[in-house]
């Protein structure tokens, strides 16, 4: 959208978010309307008095990012008055995007205003100037990067990996979380929680069909979502059902202390056969203490794990192609779960510790602060593993049950190993 300071004959047509933006950058940009008095700096310096810089007069003041939210009618004047509000408290405008309403407009800001200015300075302003139901939180820099360009770097995400989903969602409408709801219970009931293809938009939670069955829901209490936004997790879903399941190729080769190479790689429901034989491996006691129930229902998980829409699995496979191990990192709402099984001819060789130092890399990756694993308490090799992540650590015990949580702010990042070229399987492409 190209924006030209110089005044601009009146258009009854142009909405009036065009309007008002017109002429709030045409004063934005110090330019003066014809037939207007000049500013006192110019007439100080037709005069031949000295000029000064800011930095010769005052120091730079320290300033803060915040997100704002508004809501006001859908009126010519309306948006003007608004920034002519934030102006009057020195507050720059970064950014801009409307959200129509059948009654009235969202405009939604990017400020930069001075660090002293507290958020309710922000809505008193606003509510002043004819803003109602306004929500501000503070931002960061990442929030500099315009609307589009974010669509689109997490739509090119969410293109490469169907496990993006979920987190392409939560980035792309701020604080919200996000639910996975299967199509079956594990007991194999259908569930009636389907929406319908178009989904279903309910003030403050988005319900939206999910290509691989089930359903995404979205739910954001503090913010109801708009149309627009609404439309925009559409078309995220709509990208990831055409394209359909897949996984990124490639893999990383370890060799354990003993020698022997195993391979690491990203791991989904194209490895469910595979990760059945394993269980079949596994003894009792490995099955118990991964599953925390029933050694007979633990393949019974295993759909729902695998699962990218759920989180990240990588897999552990021997040279010969035996799955000996994996790993699931799972979207929990606001949470992610950290959980391990190895087969147990395959313990104490560091292949779990591996794997949950690869885990936790990505969790880290895609902004989480915090990781937890729920074991028992007499599962000293899972307490082992996370204890040589050398993060803090907070435990709970419950009845036997152990919740270990690490805060992911001194995560270490996954060593690069050298990357293997996989044979594309038949569902991932």
């Amino acid at each position: 959208m190209t924006l030209r300071a110089t005044p601009q004959p009146p258009h009854r047509h142009r909405p009036r978010w065009r309007q008002d933006l017109v002429a709030w950058w045409s004063r934005r940009q110090g330019h003066a309307p014809p037939g207007g008095s000049p500013s006192p700096a110019a007439e100080a310096h037709a005069a031949g008095a000295p000029e000064t810089t800011t930095s010769e007069t005052t120091a730079p003041e320290a300033t803060a990012l915040w997100r704002m939210r508004t809501t006001v009618r859908d009126e010519p004047g309306t948006l003007a008055a608004l920034c002519a509000a934030l102006a009057g408290h020195r507050v720059d405008i970064l950014a801009l995007q409307t959200h129509p309403l059948t009654d009235g407009t969202v405009d939604e800001f990017l400020l930069r205003a001075p660090e002293a200015l507290p958020s309710d300075g922000l809505t008193d302003a606003v509510a002043a100037a004819g803003g109602r139901d306004t929500w501000v939180e503070r931002a960061d820099t990442h929030d500099l990067v315009d609307a589009p360009t974010r669509a689109l770097t997490l739509a090119t995400r969410t293109a490469l990996d169907a496990a993006e989903l979920p987190l392409a969602l939560r980035q792309l409408f701020g604080r919200c979380t996000i639910h996975s709801v299967p199509a079956k219970s594990l007991s194999g009931r259908s569930l009636e929680n389907t929406p319908p293809a178009e989904g279903v938009l309910e003030e403050t939670v988005m319900r939206l069909r999910d290509p691989s069955g089930g359903a995404i829901v979205i739910e954001r209490p503090y913010l109801p979502f708009t149309p627009t936004e609404f439309a925009r997790a559409r078309a995220l879903v709509e990208l990831d059902a055409r394209l359909g399941p897949r996984i990124p190729d490639g893999g990383d080769v370890l060799t354990l202390p003993e020698g022997n190479a195993i391979t690491l790689r990203r791991s989904d429901t194209g490895d469910l056969a595979a990760a059945r034989e394993m269980h079949a491996r596994c003894s009792s006691a490995t099955l118990g203490l991964r599953y925390h129930g029933p050694v007979a229902d633990a393949d019974r998980y295993l759909a729902h794990l695998l699962s990218p829409r759920l989180g990240r699995t990588l897999a552990a496979y021997t040279a010969s192609g035996r799955l000996v191990a994996l790993g699931h990192l799972l979207w929990d709402g606001d949470e992610t779960e950290v959980a391990l099984i190895v087969e147990d001819e395959w313990q104490r060789r560091g292949v779990g510790g591996e794997l949950l130092r690869r885990l936790v890399a990505m969790a880290t990756e895609t902004g989480c602060g915090c990781v937890y694993a729920v074991t028992q308490s007499a599962n000293t090799g899972m307490v082992a593993a996370m204890r040589a992540l050398e993060l803090p650590l907070d435990y709970q015990i419950e009845q036997g049950t152990l919740v270990i949580s690490a805060r992911l702010d001194q995560a270490p990042a996954a060593a690069p190993g050298p990357v293997i070229p996989l044979p594309a399987r038949p569902h991932a492409r």
